[in-house]
């Protein structure tokens, strides 16, 4: 339960990031502001600004709550979406926000009705606005009023609408008070963290009669080593959730390319900055997420070592079973006065800062959070875990929208109804893929790690490689399409892009190889 000094430093907390949001926004209503001053930021955000709202974007109960989760079921391997996106970020840098300030475009609709049509454009509008509130909001809100509750003892309706009117209070002046509060937000959410990991390990030293920090992190790794593994075996139980080297080179890439390169209230904050500083900011933004691992997935880890030794017994159930997303909150609870509040300010932080997953503007924000409230009670996060639910089925979407972006931005001859196909008939392929193994025995693909037998004997395909497949077969038929339209005389309309757009600084170059670097390095180590 919280007691007086954690509300106080709570609301010091809040007062801080909601007064100087209204403040911005209240200067902003003196004058007109532009749609591209909205999103944009007048072009006004520094690389530390860009970098710091970029993973405060990013950061949500996903992570504390839905990735510790994942880390006390599976332990390290799920550290590869944080990992992994380093080095996503660094051909994004590279090869998508030159493509995007070169053809001056600063929001994706604008980029689809530029490069492809108004239906195409339409089309996605609703996809991202039924995904981004009916999987990723529900879910974000229902894992973090899960948390806030069992840490506060408020109840959960309360505790979910708190954070909703929070949410939408910080998000009135646009991108320019978004972008500054992230830098106050990205604060409090990597201290809240670092806090939360500190008495983890400590709590695994004292346990096994250890000294310190250190020494927990060593007894971690020696106790649970079963969970210090980055790629599974197809015997492993969680292989259908991280299928082996499809983490490496398959399904992965597609998850976090789109994520990072294609997704509005990611890539709008870049666009806010000329090249070299946009660049600068996604390059301190992939050092950060080399950090995260340490502030979400540690924690989780911990929390299953510890369970083993017999503690948390009641805390980690719910409902009569096991549940790995309560993990973070009873680690929470170990903290002191005072700084349970700032680790309560991080996680609400991380839960309001999912208000900008909706991109159209104010007035869809609050729609967005009601209908979100209204939802999130009855989401019924299943078995595989919050951030695994959220995974799989924004995995539905990923491939044909990855698929119109890529050649969208690198082949000029793509056409409109190339990209319709990718939209429409991407989203058919991700559920024939699904239920597939309803209609049919695909036992056959098991030898080759592309399906595995479920607890009901019925062999499925991971969701991972269920994308690299759809991915695939969107291209090579939107690449028919287009050649056969070609052929007709249709004349898409390509975007402007030459080599020089990719030449990067050497200071970036020496820090996206140091980033490589550490990559391979942990790859090896934890194989």
């Amino acid at each position: 339960m919280l007691q007086t000094r954690d509300y106080i430093v709570f609301l010091i907390y809040f007062l801080i990031v909601a007064c100087y949001g209204w403040w911005v926004y209240q200067r902003k209503k003196a004058v007109q502001t532009s749609t591209k001053d909205y999103f944009l930021a007048e072009g006004s955000l520094t690389w530390w600004a860009i970098g710091a709202s970029l993973i405060a974007s990013n950061i949500s109960a996903e992570q504390f709550i839905g990735m510790s989760g994942s880390g006390f079921k599976m332990g390290l391997a799920i550290a590869t979406y944080e990992w992994m996106a380093a080095a996503t970020l660094m051909i994004v840098a590279i090869f998508f926000i030159p493509v995007y300030l070169k053809n001056k475009i600063y929001t994706m609709p604008q980029f689809l009705n530029q490069r492809y049509n108004s239906t195409v454009a339409m089309i996605m509008a609703v996809f991202w606005l039924l995904l981004y509130v009916v999987v990723n909001l529900t879910s974000i809100l229902y894992l973090g009023a899960l948390a806030v509750s069992s840490i506060s003892g408020l109840n959960f309706t309360v505790c979910m609408i708190g954070m909703a009117v929070f949410a939408i209070i910080i998000t009135l002046g646009g991108m320019k008070v978004i972008g500054y509060t992230d830098v106050i937000q990205v604060f409090f959410l990597i201290l809240g963290g670092l806090v939360t990991t500190y008495i983890a390990l400590s709590l695994v030293s004292d346990h096994f009669g250890g000294k310190g920090v250190l020494s927990g992190l060593s007894l971690l790794t020696s106790h649970a080593d079963e969970h210090f593994h980055m790629i599974f075996k197809k015997d492993n139980p969680n292989y259908m959730d991280l299928p082996g080297l499809t983490v490496l080179v398959g399904g992965m890439w597609i998850v976090n390319l789109n994520y990072w390169g294609c997704n509005q209230y990611i890539t709008q904050r870049a666009l806010g900055a000329n090249l070299k500083t946009a660049r600068g900011g996604i390059l301190f933004a992939a050092f950060l997420k080399m950090l995260m691992p340490v502030i979400v997935v540690l924690p989780g880890i911990a929390a299953y070592l510890l369970y083993k030794q017999g503690m948390f017994q009641t805390e980690m159930m719910q409902n009569g079973e096991l549940n790995p997303d309560r993990a973070y909150p009873v680690l929470l609870n170990f903290l002191p006065a005072g700084l349970k509040g700032l680790a309560f300010a991080a996680l609400t932080a991380a839960v309001a800062d999912e208000k900008k997953l909706v991109w159209i503007g104010r007035v869809t924000v609050v729609v967005a959070m009601v209908i979100a409230i209204c939802i999130s009670p009855f989401l019924g996060i299943d078995k595989k875990g919050g951030f695994q639910f959220i995974q799989e089925y924004t995995g539905f979407f990923s491939p044909g929208i990855f698929a119109m972006f890529i050649l969208g931005f690198f082949w000029k001859k793509t056409t409109s109804n190339a990209a319709l196909f990718a939209t429409i008939g991407g989203l058919a392929f991700a559920f024939f893929f699904k239920f597939l193994p309803l209609f049919a025995n695909l036992s056959f693909l098991a030898p080759y790690g592309f399906a595995k037998a479920n607890d009901a004997g019925v062999y499925e395909i991971p969701f991972l490689d269920r994308m690299g497949f759809v991915f695939l077969i969107c291209i090579v038929v939107m690449y028919l399409i287009s050649m056969w339209e070609n052929r007709k005389g249709v004349k898409p309309n390509g975007l402007e892009v030459d080599t020089k757009m990719f030449r990067v600084t050497p200071g970036f170059a020496v820090g996206a190889l140091i980033i490589c670097g550490l990559l391979i390095a942990l790859y090896t180590v934890f194989w």
